[in-house]
Parts: C-alpha cells; structure tokens; sequence
C-alpha cells in the first residue's frame, strides 16, 4: 500500500478553487509510515478520504500537525497497538495527553462563545483523535431503539417540532446506569409519539441531571424500581440549593414526572405513579418584561444592516410584523396578498393557526424583494428565508442568532444600561406591542395584530373583516413604519427607494387632503 495519502486524492481538493489548488500544488501529503502498523495505515488512509468528503481542503491542511502529533504519541509507546481498535478511547487520550504534556502542549483551549463568555475546552489534538477513533467504530446494526443515540429519521415516528431548529437526535448517553437508560429509553419512545421534541429533550436532560446526582452523590441504585420518596426529596433540596441554574424550575421537575411516571407505567413500578405530590412543583417563576427603547432599536438596526442582505431583511420584516421569530422564519413565498386595494400577509403560526393582517406598502415591497431574491437563486422554495444547506427548509433561527451575536461582539454593541445587548427576538415582537399600547389601542386589536389567540380576541376576530382592522390600526401601523424607518439609515439603495417613494406617496397625500380642504371652505 502506497504509504502516502496525497491531498489530490481527497474530494475536497477537487472542489477547493483553482488558484487555491495551484498554490497548494499536487504533491502535499499525510505520511502513513509515520504509523506503526499497516493496518492503522489503512484506517487512518479511509478515515481521511471520508473526512475529505466533509471538510475543507485547508481544514485537510491544518489538521496534519495533529495527525503528526498523534503519530508521535504513539512511538513513545514501547509495545504500540496493532490497530486503532485495539484500546478503548480512554487508553488512547491519556496516550496523547503524555506526549503533550511532555512536549509543552497545552491539554486545554480557551473558547468564547457568541454570547462574549470564555470557557475551557480540550485541546484540538484530542477532539481529532476521537474523530478518528468514532469513524473507525463497527457500525451499531441494532434496531434504532436499543442504541443510546437515535438517529430520529430513522425511527419511523412522525417527530413533532419546530422547524426553525434543525433535531436529528436524542442522546441517551448522558444517563449513567444501564438499566435506568434503557427503562427512559422505552418512556421517551412513546413520548416522541405525542409531544414535541424540544419537550422531549428536556425530559432526557432531566434524566441526565438525576443519573449524574446519583453517581455524585454514590447512590447504588441501577433501577428506577429503586427510587423511593425519601431519595426524591433529597434530590428536589439539591436542585434547590446546589444544583445546576434552572435546574429545579417547574419545567424541569415537570419533565422528571412525566418520565418516571411513564416508567412506572410500562414496567409496572407502582412506586413511581405515587412518587410525586404536587408541592414538589416549584412556580413558575415569570421572567422581567423587556423590551427595546427606542434608542437601544437605532444602535442595533444601523448595525444589523452590515449583515448579508437576506438576514438583514429578515430581521427588519420580523420587527416591523411584530411575529415570533419562527412565523417569520416560515413565512411562505405566497403570504403576500393583494385585497381591495390592501395589502395583506397571511402568517402560518408555528404554535396556533393561519391568521392575516394588513401591512403597510414599504413593507410588502421589502417582503417581495426577500421572496424574488430566494426564487433567483433557490427556485420554487417553499419558504422566503431558507436553509442555505438544504432549502427545503426555512433558515434556522441558530443561524440568524449566531450571526447578530457575532455582530454585537465585533461592534460592541451596548444597552440603554451600558451592557452588551442580549438578542433576543422575542423582545422585537415586545416593542411592538408596546408601540401598540402607546398608541391607546384597545386589546382585541391589539391581540388580532400580534396573532394572540384567546376567547375574547377570537370573538372579535370573527367580526372584523381586513378592511375594518387596515382603518381602524392605520395610524399604529404608520407610526410602526415610521420608528422602522428613522432607524434604517443607510441600509441601501433599494430600500432608500421604496422609503423616498413612500414618503413621496404621503407628501401627494397630503396635498390631496388640504385641496379637498380648501375646495369645501
């Protein structure tokens, strides 16, 4: 076997750019003599030509430092494996951890995160290592449903979530005793059948945080049969005191219930239907309203417009609609409608239903623009905002966070309070019902412009027609406008047109209106 592995060889360097390959040349290559054996040779041969199906071509070329390094830790072995195979993961960091610490190479990195706060990480020699070690594990034949990770496509449940946010699997790893991952695992299957998936994870996590509780704490229980009253209090006092942030919330606890009861139920473990009373559920604590100032939405829209065009729109559309963040993500390509002279948008709600609400012509001219932007170069999608990676479906709300995180760090962006601003969409949709409230409107209409769904707002949803709600909310819809416009100075010159032709439309307006004046005088 040839013991060089060249870049050539890999699918990335064949999608890398022309110039980019040239300097690169056609004779850079991992050297597999490096490796004791010829069998690890071979596997570490396929593992590079899979990892050139998924990575970069320059990612392909930073990593070989790693690949030497890993080389070098296991010559100072004096009786190397055979195979990558031969040791379990454990053995194989400590083998490159020795050779790090002997050469002066830091076990751990520092990481900071979109939201400004640092961490600590193992090293990248590691983590490659054990991307090494996962593709070279035989493949897992068992049914999906005895495995610790589900693949979730596979199945075969219709899995119930939102999709602005991208879930391909549970992981039950995290749930330390076997016996007790195996009896969630049978819950959690029958759960996926009826709830959504985010209420799902929270179920596993809170698993996960009892597992880890009873190894901490050196608790022998292998079975959930084993769990009893006396143990349940203990734990809910921890969560209080010395737990994780969040981790005794109503959810959480909630979400333990639901999957021991569940538990008890299949296995017939009568203890665990009377193990809760219902003072073990703390209240839910209501979080701080907040909401942008008028100020603090200038700061942070003259800077989202230095995003890619498509994300830029997307967030002025979402604060000028006044939606959640994942009705306008899922907006369609044939929301917009044109009645009577008005122009409406039909908003599929995620979590409720489809309802349709006037909107001003600015804004159904930026939203037109989003949409002939997506068909020019995706086609007939069904979503405005898509998934780059695959857009048959709708951008995904990490995506979007990331992006403005990222924004806010660069620039250093801060708060009315001097702080970095926290992003959060949910507070767009706050300040415009704030807006909404300013302008003294009474609370069905507002209920109808926010999409609320309650009894009183579809009482009077039913007898109010488009026209009827387009008179009546004109004036808050044109102040909305206004504070949207005042804060998107610069942003470019397409939208610099429709403002000036909109501002053009109302001087025209208002002409109309003293004419009209003077002629009944």
């Amino acid at each position: 076997m040839e013991s060089k592995c060249y870049y050539r060889e890999l699918e990335c360097y064949h999608k890398t750019d022309e110039k980019i390959r040239r300097r690169i040349g056609i004779d850079g290559y991992y050297d597999l003599s490096k490796l004791p054996s010829q069998t690890m040779q071979e596997q570490f041969r396929a593992f590079l030509l899979d990892r050139g199906r998924h990575v970069s071509l320059r990612t392909i070329r930073l990593n070989r430092k790693f690949f030497e390094q890993i080389c070098a830790a296991i010559q100072r072995v004096k009786k190397p494996p055979d195979s990558f195979l031969d040791w379990d993961v454990a053995k194989w960091v400590m083998t490159l951890e020795m050779w790090m610490l002997e050469n002066g190479v830091p076990l751990y990195r520092k990481k900071v995160s979109v939201y400004g706060t640092e961490s600590r990480c193992e090293a990248r020699q590691i983590g490659y290592l054990k991307s090494i070690l996962k593709f070279l594990q035989p493949e897992d034949t068992r049914p999906e449903q005895e495995k610790d990770v589900w693949d979730l496509s596979m199945l075969g449940i219709q899995i119930k979530g939102n999709p602005i946010y991208n879930v391909k699997t549970l992981n039950f790893t995290g749930i330390l005793q076997s016996a007790i991952r195996e009896e969630v695992k049978r819950a959690i299957y029958l759960h996926l059948k009826q709830e959504k998936i985010g209420t799902v994870k929270r179920e596993i996590t809170s698993m996960s945080q009892f597992s880890k509780y009873l190894v901490d704490k050196k608790i022998e229980i292998q079975s959930c049969a084993e769990i009893n009253r006396e143990l349940l209090e203990e734990y809910l006092v921890y969560k209080a005191t010395d737990g994780y942030p969040g981790s005794s919330s109503s959810n959480n606890i909630l979400a333990l219930r639901s999957v021991l009861e569940s538990v008890g139920k299949i296995f017939r473990y009568d203890n665990l239907e009377r193990l809760f009373i219902n003072t073990d559920i703390p209240p839910e604590v209501q979080p701080e309203f907040k909401a942008y100032s008028d100020a603090e939405l200038k700061r942070l829209n003259t800077q989202i417009t230095k995003l890619d065009v498509q994300i830029t729109r997307c967030m002025v559309i979402h604060q000028m609609l006044g939606t959640r963040i994942s009705d306008t993500l899922t907006l369609r390509r044939d929301c917009l409608i044109k009645r009577n002279g008005l122009d409406i948008i039909r908003i599929q709600q995620v979590k409720t239903r489809t309802y349709e609400k006037p909107i001003s012509a600015d804004l159904a001219a930026l939203i037109q623009k989003a949409i002939d932007y997506t068909e020019e170069r995706y086609g007939a999608t069904e979503y405005i905002f898509v998934d780059e990676k695959d857009t048959k479906r709708p951008l995904q709300y990490t995506t979007v966070k990331h992006k403005v995180l990222q924004l806010i760090l660069k620039e250093d962006l801060r708060d009315d309070d001097g702080k970095l601003f926290k992003f959060n969409t949910h507070m767009f949709r706050r300040s415009y019902g704030v807006k909404l409230t300013e302008l003294h409107l009474d609370d069905w209409t507002i209920a109808k412009l926010l999409g609320h769904k309650n009894v009183s707002a579809v009482k009077h949803y039913r007898k109010m027609s488009n026209q009827l709600l387009a008179d009546e909310t004109k004036r808050a819809r044109a102040e909305q406008t206004r504070i949207l416009l005042n804060n998107l100075d610069g942003w470019g010159e397409d939208y610099e047109q429709i403002r000036q032709n909109d501002r053009s439309q109302s001087r025209t307006q208002r002409r109309k209106n003293r004419c009209c004046k003077a002629g009944n005088s």
